[in-house]
């Protein structure tokens, strides 16, 4: 089966914003179909001999286990890369790392806390750079939380979700990723934790296009009236630890807990990124409910970065329903 429509082969991914409405569909339907070619037992070689350089700055599990288990699994090598074994720890510049590392690899992955350092990595690197977490986009996961949402609900266009607590870099790409689905995003946060208003303007402007509305309201219980989704994270993002007590006391109203869900629609699934701190962002009794479904996004996060790895490094025209 060939598709020549939509072509990812070297392109980076820094924020869905640079992916167009049919590259973010193409991607959700590639995770899905080698999904269910995993489930079936199926497997693939398409990256035989291809290697991906792994650029961590801060700690991960889902992040870690899932490209190098996907690079294993469609054939590849994956190397793990942190600041101790890197000359970034000791100051090398990004464009040397970049030019260098593309001589070796054939893509090029990280997760660090500026999301201008990806930017920089990308703007001098051959090879396709995948932006694995930043401060400002977590693209790779709004990824898997669209895939599990499609999963259980059917559809993203037309849905509602609402995002309660700090408008950080999982809110920013959750608003991207209703802006290219045509899923309702309304987030809710406290003043001084609000999401960056370029990036707001920008999902608003790119929601036009699928007829997606982007939203803000602060009350959070007003937010979540009716939603179809709900969906927090941590109150205190990596690099602010030593605000933690501060955040706690300001996002105390922001909980999820069940009263909030009962403000949802009844069929609302709630959502996390993981790690997750019960009872302060979201209570034990919502977390391990019925309605939960982290497991499910943490596990589609191993098919979303298959799908991107074989479509930027080796995509050539073939689907995973052809290989």
């Amino acid at each position: 089966m060939q598709s020549t429509a939509v072509n990812l082969t070297g392109k980076h991914l820094l924020t869905l914003f640079d992916y167009s409405v049919e590259e973010v569909t193409y991607l959700l339907s590639e995770a899905a179909k080698g999904k269910k070619m995993f489930q079936n037992g199926e497997s693939s070689s398409v990256l035989k001999g291809k290697s991906l350089g792994m650029i961590f700055e801060n700690a991960s599990t889902r992040t870690r286990v899932s490209f190098e288990v996907g690079m294993t699994q469609l054939g590849g090598h994956a190397l793990f890369l942190s600041p101790k074994d890197l000359q970034i720890g000791r100051g090398e510049p990004i464009k040397d790392t970049a030019n260098v590392l593309s001589r070796y690899v054939d893509a090029i992955m990280i997760r660090t806390n500026s999301h201008q350092t990806v930017e920089e990595l990308a703007a001098h690197s051959s090879v396709p750079v995948i932006n694995a977490l930043t401060d400002a986009y977590h693209p790779c996961q709004a990824l898997a939380d669209a895939l599990t949402i499609q999963e259980k609900k059917g559809k993203l266009a037309g849905l509602s979700l609402v995002y309660v607590g700090d408008g950080n870099n999982v809110a920013h790409s959750l608003m991207a990723v209703g802006a290219k689905t045509g899923m309702n995003v309304t987030i809710s946060s406290p003043n001084g934790y609000e999401v960056d208003p370029i990036i707001l303007k920008h999902a608003q402007d790119a929601g036009k296009q699928t007829g997606a509305v982007i939203s803000l309201q602060a009350d959070p219980h007003l937010a979540a009236k009716g939603a179809d989704i709900v969906y927090t994270d941590v109150w205190t993002s990596m690099g602010y630890e030593n605000e933690q007590s501060k955040h706690i006391q300001d996002l105390q109203a922001y909980q999820v807990n069940d009263e909030l869900m009962a403000a949802a629609h009844k069929q609302a699934i709630f959502m996390h990124c993981l790690p997750a701190h019960r009872d302060e962002e979201v209570t034990g009794s919502v977390i391990d409910g019925t309605q939960s479904v982290v497991y499910d996004q943490a596990e589609n996060r191993l098919h979303v970065q298959k799908a991107i790895l074989r479509s930027v490094i080796a995509h050539n025209g073939i689907t995973f329903g052809g290989l």
